[in-house]
């Protein structure tokens, strides 16, 4: 049976994105490569309790460019106010800007938007 390993994303300074990940969503660094076979830096993060992990890839001779709604990944916790609430006392912009005022017609759910501009779906999961 196929499994599935994990998601590259192209990015612009690895250190700041490595940081962005774990301090605010809870990722770890599970392993890093200063060279990939193809010349690039790689690290591996991943949720604890997850097997699908992000591969967060860098090379100075890449020129990134994210375009708005390209992709983005969903990741659910289990008190979405609660969560958010600590993103923003981290000065994180939490959008659509109205989104505690759609709880009561569907999913409690919100984004956020990483440094180079994937956007994540965080979703409560109770």
């Amino acid at each position: 049976m196929a499994k599935l390993l994990h998601t590259r994303f192209r990015v612009s300074d690895l250190e700041r994105s490595i940081q962005w990940y774990c301090d605010n969503l809870g990722f770890r660094l599970t392993r890093r490569t200063d060279r990939s076979p193809a010349g690039n830096q790689l690290a591996f993060l991943e949720l604890p309790g997850n097997e699908h992990v992000i591969e967060l890839c860098y090379s100075p001779d890449y020129e990134l460019r994210v375009p708005e709604d390209l992709m983005h990944i969903a990741i659910s916790v289990p008190d979405l106010i609660a969560f958010c609430d600590e993103l923003e006392k981290k000065g994180l912009e939490i959008w659509p800007s109205n989104w505690r005022e759609t709880f009561p017609k569907g999913h409690k759910m919100a984004f956020l938007t990483d440094p180079d501009g994937y956007e994540v779906e965080l979703l409560e999961d109770k």
